[in-house]
């Protein structure tokens, strides 16, 4: 029994592959995950930066201080909700509009989340740069902003290239449930396609099959991120 259920796996992940139909509907999802992905990554650095350095700067102003108390109200409610919960108010509460794109929908939910997570990385990586180096520019006339762009935040970002790269592994595998939502056609929703109806009627094999999608991305990804540490080691040594 076990022989036949092997053979009937193997048989069908065969069709699949060489199915153009099939790998046609494999590849469209496979373009929605990534914009998603892209999109939302794209967000959630931009967003993700501009908090820390927000929770960075001294909060001795009015404004610093009511901006502070945002930044860490967002950090706070964005970590502790499930994704899950947050895609759904996005999409059925406050993008409600007839028509507005799901696909903008789901960057920006995924992306807001994302960049409270990447926030907190980016302050542990600014924390972690010597205070002789704010000092350095503060002495030699530079404010404080310019400080932290040109001197702090870059040599903070190599420290956090590793945890900013996990983040963006995890917001990839957490667009799987995008579906859950309607109106978008990504890998998972594709796999539920070819294992129900009048498709396939076995959801491992594409489920397997979708996985396999997701492990060359996380993959690929992962590749990147290590090439890019090896680089900047290397210009540290010159």
């Amino acid at each position: 029994m076990l022989n036949n259920l092997n053979a009937n796996f193997f048989q069908t992940f065969a069709k699949i592959i060489t199915s153009k139909e099939y790998m046609g509907m494999l590849f469209e999802g496979l373009g929605c995950t990534l914009l998603i992905s892209l999109g939302a990554t794209v967000v959630g650095i931009i967003l993700g930066t501009l908090v820390a350095v927000v929770k960075i700067i001294p909060s001795k102003k009015p404004i610093m201080k009511v901006l502070n108390f945002i930044c860490d109200a967002y950090t706070t409610i964005f970590r502790g909700t499930p994704m899950a919960l947050q895609l759904f108010i996005m999409a059925f509460v406050i993008f409600a509009i007839r028509g507005f794109p799901m696909e903008i929908v789901a960057i920006l939910a995924f992306g807001i989340n994302s960049g409270a997570y990447v926030s907190e990385s980016i302050r542990a990586g600014i924390l972690s740069v010597d205070i002789g180096q704010t000092e350095a520019g503060r002495a030699l006339g530079l404010p404080y902003s310019k400080t932290m762009l040109k001197i702090v935040i870059p040599q903070a970002i190599k420290n956090v290239i590793p945890a900013i790269g996990n983040e963006i592994i995890a917001l990839i595998k957490e667009t799987s449930i995008v579906s859950m939502v309607g109106g978008l056609y990504d890998l998972t929703l594709v796999a539920k396609i070819l294992g129900g109806g009048d498709k396939l009627a076995n959801f491992l094999v594409p489920m397997t099959t979708v996985a396999l999608f997701y492990l060359a991305i996380v993959y690929s990804l992962t590749f990147a991120i290590k090439l890019i540490e090896r680089r900047l080691r290397a210009s540290d040594k010159r």
